[in-house]
């Protein structure tokens, strides 16, 4: 025990109740990895399979010769993403400069099929489309 302005707390609930805020424990101790490639306008793989209510890391990585993003606004705002990751989808959107790579920890969601494309200029008519199945 552990007292605590004159209260008794156990020191398994104070244990308990600080690692579920550390990234990397909790929920997301045991991310599955999933690395999405954008090129020229392609994504690799084009469709990403996920299951439902299962921790992953997207490990997204830019290997073109300019910016790409990778937009899936309704599995973004229906997935759980990692507090600490929050900021790196802007409304449902991952953007990446040319060269860059960035980890999105998420539960993946309800199961469906979710449109992705990138919306720079003519990408997605090039090419640069694909899906997320949540299975």
């Amino acid at each position: 025990m552990v007292w605590t302005q004159g209260v008794a707390v156990p020191l398994a609930f104070l244990l308990a109740s600080s690692a579920a805020t550390e990234p990397g424990l909790g929920p997301w101790s045991h991310t599955r990895p999933i690395t999405i490639s954008l090129s020229n306008f392609a994504y690799t793989p084009s469709t990403v399979m996920l299951e439902r209510d299962v921790p992953y890391v997207l490990h997204f990585t830019n290997m073109a010769s300019g910016g790409h993003d990778f937009v899936a606004k309704t599995f973004f705002a229906r997935a759980r993403i990692m507090p600490a990751d929050e900021a790196k989808v802007s409304d449902g959107e991952v953007e990446l400069r040319r060269g860059e790579s960035m980890d999105v920890h998420l539960i993946a969601p309800v199961a469906g099929t979710y449109r992705v494309h990138c919306t720079h200029f003519m990408h997605s008519m090039l090419g640069m489309n694909g899906k997320i199945v949540v299975q």
